[in-house]
Formats: C-alpha cells, structure tokens, sequence
C-alpha cells in the first residue's frame, strides 16, 4: 500500500512570492503609481482648496519658517523623505529646476519620516541646500496638504490656490508646472 503526503511546495511558492511583493513594494518607498501621477486643486480631488500656509516649522539646518512667507507668492513644496530612493532620484532635477526659477518662485522642501542628521544628509548628497527644508516631525504639515506618501509636490499659486500631485514627476513635467506658476508658459493652471 502506497500512503501518499500532501505537499507543501505549492504553498511554499506562494507565500515565498507573497514575501518578495511586500519587499519590492515597499522598497519603492509606497508611492509610485500605476499610471500618471495624481493630480487635482488638492490632493485626492479636482475641487479647490486653499494651501494650508498657517505653520511654523524648524527647518533642516536649525533655523525657523513660517508658512506665511508664501503668501501670495507662486510656491512648490516638495515633500520627501531621507530614506526614499525615488525622492533621492529626483533631489538633482528639483535643485536644477529650483536654481532655474529662484527669482520667480520659492522653493520649500517638507522633509518627513526621519530623523533630522539623515535629512541634512539627504540635502547635502541631493545638492538641494539652494532652498529652505521644514522638518514635519509629526506629520502634521503632510497632513494638513492632503499628502500621504512621498514624492509630492504643492504647486501654490499667488492668490493661495494649489494643486497637489502625488508620486513621482520627471524633470521636464516638474520645469513645465513650475514655468507656468511663474508665468513663463508651460502647462496652464487649473481652474
């Protein structure tokens, strides 16, 4: 008489391929998306909202900011995060764009989910030090812009109008946003 075991490898193979989707899933730092990156007035929709610039925050290198130094202004926030390899990646193309438009536009990076020597570190390898870096040690900043996961950007317009676009952008999507908030042409500003 044959006795016959069942076999585990069918399971084995599965929760082995379970454990390796989580793995590359969260090495690509929760926030790349399907398609295009989302877009809307504020994060999560199409109707308009007024960017939250009622903070206070310590910045990178010690110092303090004040959201209402934006106001009235053409502003992009960059909310990023020392650990991200996405947010790493495209740190260069952020100084190249911020550097291109200083004179029109501030530039804000809203450093998040880390502690504050890897924030410095992360400024310092990306060469992104050109502008000012609020720490949102709680989250709260994040928060009260709608955003959930990093890359994101706030694209703040002068009369305090926003759009928010989460995951990742390339650096000619980032230059064409950012030349049209200065008024230079690009991609026209929503409704």
């Amino acid at each position: 008489m044959t006795v016959s075991r069942p076999s585990f490898r069918p399971v084995l193979v599965r929760l082995a391929a379970a454990v390796m989707a989580t793995a590359f899933a969260a090495a690509a730092c929760g926030t790349q998306p399907a398609g295009p990156p989302e877009a809307g007035d504020a994060a999560g929709g199409p109707a308009a909202q007024r960017a939250p610039l009622d903070f206070q925050a310590k910045t990178v290198d010690g110092g303090e900011f004040s959201g209402s130094e934006l106001d009235g202004k053409p502003a992009v926030l960059w909310f990023w995060a020392p650990w991200c390899t996405i947010c790493r990646s495209e740190g260069p193309a952020m100084a190249r764009v911020a550097r291109k438009h200083a004179e029109a536009v501030t530039f804000v990076g809203v450093a998040g989910r880390g502690e504050v020597p890897d924030m410095r570190r992360f400024v310092d390898d990306t060469g992104t030090g050109s502008f000012t870096h609020a720490v949102d040690e709680d989250g709260s900043l994040w928060s009260s812009f709608g955003v959930t996961s990093q890359p994101a950007y706030a694209f703040v317009r002068p009369d305090g109008g926003m759009e928010v676009i989460v995951g990742s952008l390339p650096e000619g999507d980032l230059a064409e946003r950012v030349a049209a908030l200065a008024g230079r042409g690009g991609r026209p500003e929503p409704r």
